[in-house]
């Protein structure tokens, strides 16, 4: 897949329904490692992160096996490696859970430095202070993170910055450490949540995820479960933000509402009517697109993984909009693609843009620098007049399940090849 062609300026309308969470698979993917049974895992995404991680914990000897589009089987009870160096670790940043994973279960781990998106600077500084806490022995170098204890004991971590990574990778670690683990200052995303919840069920003590303080008491062993991933708040979140932009009326299927209250509040905000259906959102926009103003912040707060899409959706809006972002440095590297499009933004060190809206944005040839950043341009041309070609859109389906045939469903006039990447099959033996 290379390039998306998007006709913009349709009205989007009828319904869409979101696939299993991106982050939470991830998390439950590399979990599953620590248990030495075969677990099965549901409502997974299609999508090219989660192949990836297939052939990386498949390089480590776990038998995977595709059930069906949506499931598959992992059988962990023999693992023959404790070292992750596949090349799918350099492009992938949840490569580094197999870290917590492995020190974990086997007392040793090394991995290749994890890659995925290059918009800024993020240290693993917290990761090796929390690993360190339960007695691990941390080292880099050479393009590696080594990870080795004796034993882990549980402790009392306080990170110095939230953080999703470290949190999960410290709950893996201290899943199967002797004694009790509490993490303060703990990331309270979903997926962290559901990353407890998939532990506990397999045995795991885990309580207070979802909280700024996680509590986790080691077990021995874990034992292999079915378990269903929680559906995908970000891409629930990004065809909101493109109905919002667009002035449709869509019903999005398969949410959790609570999930989306950050960024739908944010939405009605500029205009938008959400109605909460249980199970699935309706959202419609009738009036003006209204500026905004928005900063970025560890969850309940506006997640800094919708900061792009709204940004290039408050382009649309009369007025000046302020965006701030909260989380990352340097994430707004993907303005100079929206100024292509006439947008008129100016980034302030690296971490607020000021959004000068006129209305309108003229379609452009355009090229995807990240994965969100290519949903915000997928946004940009769903809004604006004229024909918007996007290249580099591997990017884009490192995250978003069909994101062609879905907006297709709902009246996007838009093409390109459809679906994530093949199943990588190098690491990956089919019973």
């Amino acid at each position: 897949m290379e390039r998306y062609s998007i006709n913009g300026g349709n009205r989007l309308s009828g319904d869409i329904v979101v696939s299993g969470a991106k982050n939470a698979a991830v998390a439950v993917i590399a979990a599953s490692v620590m248990v030495n049974d075969v677990s099965i895992i549901e409502n997974l995404p299609a999508i090219a992160d989660v192949n990836r991680l297939y052939a990386i914990v498949g390089s480590l000897g776990v038998r995977v096996r595709q059930l069906t589009d949506r499931s598959v089987e992992l059988d962990c009870r023999d693992i023959r490696s404790y070292y992750a160096s596949c090349p799918e670790m350099g492009e992938l940043r949840a490569s580094y859970y197999m870290l917590g994973a492995l020190l974990g279960r086997f007392g040793y781990a090394k991995i290749a430095m994890p890659g995925g998106c290059n918009f800024g600077i993020r240290p693993i500084d917290q990761h090796v202070k929390g690993l360190e806490a339960l007695g691990a022995k941390v080292s880099i170098g050479g393009g590696y993170i080594t990870a080795e204890a004796e034993k882990l004991t549980g402790a009392r971590i306080s990170l110095d910055v939230v953080t999703v990574g470290a949190t999960i990778n410290i709950m893996l670690a201290a899943t199967m450490a002797v004694g009790q683990t509490i993490i303060e200052n703990a990331a309270q995303e979903p997926h962290i949540v559901d990353l407890a919840n998939f532990l506990n069920a397999c045995g795991a003590q885990i309580r207070g995820a979802g909280t700024n303080t996680i509590r986790i008491t080691g077990v021995p062993q874990l034992e292999g479960r079915t378990y269903a991933i929680i559906p995908d708040q970000i891409e629930a979140g990004t065809y909101l933000a493109a109905v919002t932009g667009t002035g449709g009326d869509v019903t999005v299927h398969n949410v959790i509402p609570r999930h989306l209250m950050c960024i739908t509040s944010k939405l009605i905000e500029m205009g938008a009517e959400v109605e909460d259906l249980g199970d699935a959102v309706r959202i419609r926009r009738n009036a003006p697109l209204r500026r905004a103003n928005v900063r970025t912040m560890p969850y309940p707060g506006f997640p800094t993984d919708m900061q792009p899409q709204v940004t290039a959706l408050l382009c649309f809006a009369r007025g000046t909009s302020i965006v701030t972002e909260g989380v990352w440095d340097d994430r707004f590297r993907y303005v100079d693609q929206l100024a292509r499009m006439g947008a008129h933004i100016t980034v302030k060190d690296g971490r607020t843009a000021v959004i000068e809206g006129f209305g309108r944005l003229e379609a452009a040839p355009l090229i995807a620098t990240d994965l969100r950043a290519g949903a915000a341009m997928v946004i940009a041309g769903l809004c604006a007049k004229g024909t918007t070609y996007i290249d580099e859109v591997r990017f884009i389906e490192r995250g978003y399940e069909d994101l062609v045939t879905k907006l297709r469903g709902i009246g996007a006039d838009i093409s390109g090849d459809v679906g994530a990447e093949p199943l990588i099959e190098t690491f990956i033996r089919i019973a």
